[in-house]
């Protein structure tokens, strides 16, 4: 299977997890969270916070160490808080098609950690 083919694959599990969370939100009388936009923006207010506090380095920084310990496409970016700290998780697939998870802390840029599947 070819990248282009991967991709496609990759997205139409997607689509089908997005449209069984719908149905499934759907056969239990639930409504999607309409309050889902309010808390992107408070989680964009609070990530834009600590990155004016320094607290966290900028995106592009955290792209450049990541791409330094694994050359490779992006395909993910997370910023989560673990035991305290920041941490980015970024996803890369390389030339064979190899994804790569590189957990690396938000305010000093370090690799913590890195997965392979």
């Amino acid at each position: 299977m070819n990248i282009r083919q991967t991709h496609t694959a990759r997205r139409s599990v997607a689509a089908a997890i997005a449209g069984l969370a719908v149905a499934t939100l759907a056969a239990t009388g639930l409504q999607p969270a309409t309050a889902h936009a309010s808390d992107d923006r408070a989680r964009a207010s609070e990530v834009r916070q600590l990155r004016e506090s320094g607290k966290i380095l900028p995106m592009e920084d955290i792209l450049a160490r990541g791409r330094a310990a694994q050359p490779g496409q992006v395909v993910e970016v997370e910023l989560d808080r673990e035991r305290g700290s920041y941490v980015y998780e970024v996803k890369i697939i390389d030339d064979a098609d190899r994804v790569h998870k590189l957990e690396i802390d938000a305010a000093s840029g370090e690799i913590l950690r890195r997965k392979t599947k």
